[in-house]
C-alpha cells in the first residue's frame, strides 16, 4: 500500500484550524444566548477621587464635600525669585586641550563642569588657572563664554 500524502505537520495545522473554528462557534453561541460577563464592564470603569487620583471604588454620595472658592485657585508658572544671579561665575580650568581648542571649567559654586572653546577665551588660560566666565546655552548644553583668568 502507498503512504498517506498527508504529513504530520499538515495534520497538526488542520487540527489547530478545526479547534479554532469550534472555539469561535462556541463564543458566537454564548453571545447569542446572552452569556456575557458583566465583570468586563466593571473592570474597565475607573473613578476619580477628590484629589484627582484614579481609583476603582465609586465615590460615596453621602460624604460631605468641601466648598472651594474659585478665586483661590492659582494656575501659573511660579515666579522667579527677585534675586538676580550674578552672570559672572568663577571656577578653575579642569582640563584644557590646546591642540583641539577646547576645555572644561569646574564651577566653584555648583561644582559642575562647563565646556569652553578657544574662541570664547579673552586671554590665554592654562590648566589649573582660576578664571571668571559667563554661562550661555550652546547647541549641546551650557557653554562658558568670555573666559578670562583672574589675577
Amino acid at each position: 500500500m502507498g503512504r498517506s500524502q498527508e504529513t504530520f505537520n499538515k495534520k497538526e495545522v488542520r487540527n489547530k484550524k478545526e479547534k479554532k473554528r469550534k472555539e469561535k462557534a462556541q463564543k458566537r453561541l454564548n453571545r447569542k444566548d446572552g452569556d456575557k460577563k458583566s465583570n468586563d464592564l466593571d473592570d474597565m470603569i475607573a473613578y476619580v477621587d477628590e484629589n484627582g487620583n484614579l481609583t476603582s471604588t465609586p465615590p460615596d454620595p453621602d460624604k460631605k464635600k468641601e466648598d472651594i472658592d474659585v478665586n483661590d485657585i492659582v494656575i501659573s508658572v511660579p515666579r522667579r525669585s527677585e534675586e538676580e544671579e550674578d552672570p559672572v561665575r568663577k571656577g578653575t580650568v579642569n582640563s584644557y586641550f590646546e591642540s583641539k581648542g577646547y576645555g572644561f571649567i569646574r564651577d566653584s559654586e555648583t561644582k559642575e563642569g562647563v565646556f569652553f572653546h578657544v574662541n570664547n577665551v579673552l586671554e590665554d588660560v592654562k590648566e589649573g588657572n582660576l578664571v571668571s566666565f559667563e554661562v550661555e546655552m550652546g547647541q549641546k548644553g551650557p557653554v562658558a563664554v568670555r573666559v578670562k583668568p583672574i589675577k
